[in-house]
Protein backbone atom coordinates (compact mmCIF):
# COMPACT_ATOMS: atom_id res chain seq x y z
CA UNK A 1 0.00 0.00 0.00
CA UNK A 2 2.65 2.53 0.88
CA UNK A 3 4.37 1.95 -2.51
CA UNK A 4 0.74 2.72 -4.80
CA UNK A 5 1.18 6.75 -3.80
CA UNK A 6 4.18 8.31 -3.96
CA UNK A 7 3.23 10.75 -0.59
CA UNK A 8 3.00 7.62 1.64
CA UNK A 9 6.28 7.02 0.45
CA UNK A 10 7.66 9.91 1.32
CA UNK A 11 6.46 9.99 4.85
CA UNK A 12 7.60 7.02 5.42
CA UNK A 13 10.94 7.46 3.90
CA UNK A 14 11.16 10.79 5.80
CA UNK A 15 10.40 9.48 9.05
CA UNK A 16 13.39 6.81 8.61
CA UNK A 17 15.60 10.04 8.23
CA UNK A 18 14.26 13.34 8.42
CA UNK A 19 17.58 15.38 8.54
CA UNK A 20 18.09 14.14 5.08
CA UNK A 21 15.23 15.81 4.01
CA UNK A 22 15.54 18.99 6.36
CA UNK A 23 14.83 21.43 4.04
CA UNK A 24 11.68 20.27 2.79
CA UNK A 25 9.60 16.77 3.89
CA UNK A 26 11.39 16.79 6.96
CA UNK A 27 11.56 20.43 8.09
CA UNK A 28 8.44 19.79 10.30
CA UNK A 29 9.04 17.10 12.31
CA UNK A 30 12.65 18.21 13.23
CA UNK A 31 11.33 22.08 14.23
CA UNK A 32 9.53 20.07 16.39
CA UNK A 33 11.91 18.07 18.18
CA UNK A 34 13.72 21.36 18.56
CA UNK A 35 10.64 23.11 19.76
CA UNK A 36 10.57 19.62 22.80
CA UNK A 37 13.81 20.17 23.45
CA UNK A 38 14.07 23.93 24.19
CA UNK A 39 11.26 23.86 26.67
CA UNK A 40 13.49 21.70 29.01
CA UNK A 41 11.82 20.24 32.51
CA UNK A 42 9.83 23.66 33.00
CA UNK A 43 9.31 25.26 29.88
CA UNK A 44 9.79 28.68 28.17
CA UNK A 45 6.56 30.07 29.61
CA UNK A 46 3.19 30.29 28.13
CA UNK A 47 2.93 32.42 24.91
CA UNK A 48 7.23 32.11 25.06
CA UNK A 49 7.46 29.59 22.22
CA UNK A 50 9.92 30.74 19.59
CA UNK A 51 9.67 27.58 17.35
CA UNK A 52 5.74 28.56 16.83
CA UNK A 53 6.73 32.05 14.63
CA UNK A 54 7.86 30.95 11.15
CA UNK A 55 9.62 27.44 11.95
CA UNK A 56 6.66 24.95 12.82
CA UNK A 57 3.95 25.53 9.89
CA UNK A 58 0.79 25.79 11.02
CA UNK A 59 1.96 25.03 15.09
CA UNK A 60 -1.62 25.25 16.28
CA UNK A 61 -3.12 22.12 14.34
CA UNK A 62 -1.34 18.86 14.94
CA UNK A 63 1.95 20.25 16.19
CA UNK A 64 0.52 21.67 18.93
CA UNK A 65 1.87 19.25 21.51
CA UNK A 66 5.80 20.78 20.05
CA UNK A 67 4.43 23.73 21.54
CA UNK A 68 2.92 22.35 24.87
CA UNK A 69 6.36 20.98 25.16
CA UNK A 70 8.27 24.09 24.64
CA UNK A 71 6.29 26.53 26.43
CA UNK A 72 5.47 24.34 29.48
CA UNK A 73 8.32 21.67 29.48
CA UNK A 74 8.64 18.43 30.21
CA UNK A 75 6.07 18.70 33.34
CA UNK A 76 3.65 20.06 31.46
CA UNK A 77 3.53 17.56 28.95
CA UNK A 78 3.59 15.15 31.50
CA UNK A 79 0.33 16.81 33.04
CA UNK A 80 -1.21 17.27 29.97
CA UNK A 81 -0.67 13.32 29.65
CA UNK A 82 -2.00 12.84 32.72
CA UNK A 83 -4.73 14.48 31.99
CA UNK A 84 -5.55 12.03 29.10
CA UNK A 85 -5.13 8.89 30.96
CA UNK A 86 -7.71 10.73 33.37
CA UNK A 87 -9.83 10.94 31.05
CA UNK A 88 -9.70 8.03 29.12
CA UNK A 89 -9.70 5.54 32.77
CA UNK A 90 -12.61 7.48 33.70
CA UNK A 91 -14.43 6.73 30.38
CA UNK A 92 -13.79 3.34 30.87
CA UNK A 93 -15.17 3.05 34.76
CA UNK A 94 -18.56 4.73 32.85
CA UNK A 95 -18.26 2.27 30.23
CA UNK A 96 -18.25 -0.58 32.89
CA UNK A 97 -20.84 0.84 34.61
CA UNK A 98 -23.39 1.72 31.84
CA UNK A 99 -27.15 0.37 32.66
CA UNK A 100 -26.76 -1.61 28.91
CA UNK A 101 -24.29 -3.58 26.52
CA UNK A 102 -24.91 -0.44 23.89
CA UNK A 103 -24.66 2.25 26.35
CA UNK A 104 -21.27 0.35 27.29
CA UNK A 105 -20.22 -0.44 23.48
CA UNK A 106 -20.74 3.59 22.83
CA UNK A 107 -18.66 4.67 25.74
CA UNK A 108 -15.59 2.51 25.14
CA UNK A 109 -16.10 3.42 21.20
CA UNK A 110 -15.56 7.11 22.12
CA UNK A 111 -12.89 6.53 25.00
CA UNK A 112 -11.24 4.57 22.09
CA UNK A 113 -11.19 7.39 19.47
CA UNK A 114 -10.01 10.09 21.90
CA UNK A 115 -7.14 7.53 22.97
CA UNK A 116 -5.67 6.29 19.52
CA UNK A 117 -6.06 10.32 18.55
CA UNK A 118 -4.47 11.19 21.51
CA UNK A 119 -1.29 8.29 20.79
CA UNK A 120 -0.75 8.71 17.21
CA UNK A 121 -0.86 12.41 18.10
CA UNK A 122 1.96 12.46 20.27
CA UNK A 123 3.77 9.71 18.31
CA UNK A 124 4.03 12.01 15.49
CA UNK A 125 5.40 14.82 17.58
CA UNK A 126 7.89 12.92 19.05
CA UNK A 127 8.53 11.46 15.67
CA UNK A 128 7.68 8.04 16.96
CA UNK A 129 5.81 7.23 13.60
CA UNK A 130 5.39 8.96 10.25
CA UNK A 131 3.31 12.22 10.09
CA UNK A 132 -0.63 11.76 9.84
CA UNK A 133 -2.20 15.04 10.05
CA UNK A 134 -3.90 13.46 13.53
CA UNK A 135 -5.18 16.30 15.51
CA UNK A 136 -4.78 16.37 19.43
CA UNK A 137 -7.98 16.07 21.23
CA UNK A 138 -8.90 19.39 22.76
CA UNK A 139 -5.80 21.66 21.89
CA UNK A 140 -6.04 21.17 18.17
CA UNK A 141 -7.33 23.80 16.44
CA UNK A 142 -10.79 23.35 14.64
CA UNK A 143 -14.34 24.08 15.23
CA UNK A 144 -15.75 21.00 13.58
CA UNK A 145 -13.28 18.39 15.27
CA UNK A 146 -13.95 19.73 18.38
CA UNK A 147 -17.48 20.22 18.61
CA UNK A 148 -18.50 16.63 17.30
CA UNK A 149 -15.21 15.83 20.29
CA UNK A 150 -17.59 17.44 23.00
CA UNK A 151 -20.53 15.79 21.37
CA UNK A 152 -19.04 12.63 22.18
CA UNK A 153 -18.30 14.13 25.67
CA UNK A 154 -21.53 14.74 26.03
CA UNK A 155 -22.85 11.47 25.25
CA UNK A 156 -20.31 9.56 27.65
CA UNK A 157 -21.75 12.19 30.45
CA UNK A 158 -25.33 11.10 29.79
CA UNK A 159 -24.02 7.02 29.90
CA UNK A 160 -22.56 7.96 32.97
CA UNK A 161 -25.76 10.36 34.09
CA UNK A 162 -28.06 7.01 33.32
CA UNK A 163 -25.64 4.47 35.43
CA UNK A 164 -25.65 6.56 38.33
CA UNK A 165 -29.42 6.91 38.47
CA UNK A 166 -29.63 3.42 38.49
CA UNK A 167 -27.10 2.17 41.54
Amino acid sequence: MITKASYRLERVVTFLNPWKYASDEGWQVIQSLYAIGSGGLFGVGLGESKQKFLYIPEPHNDFIFSILGEELGFFGCVLVILLFVIFIWRGIVIAMRAPDMFGSLVAIGIVSLVAIQVIINIAVVTSSMPATGMPLPFFSYGGTALFILLCEVGVLLNISRASAKQS
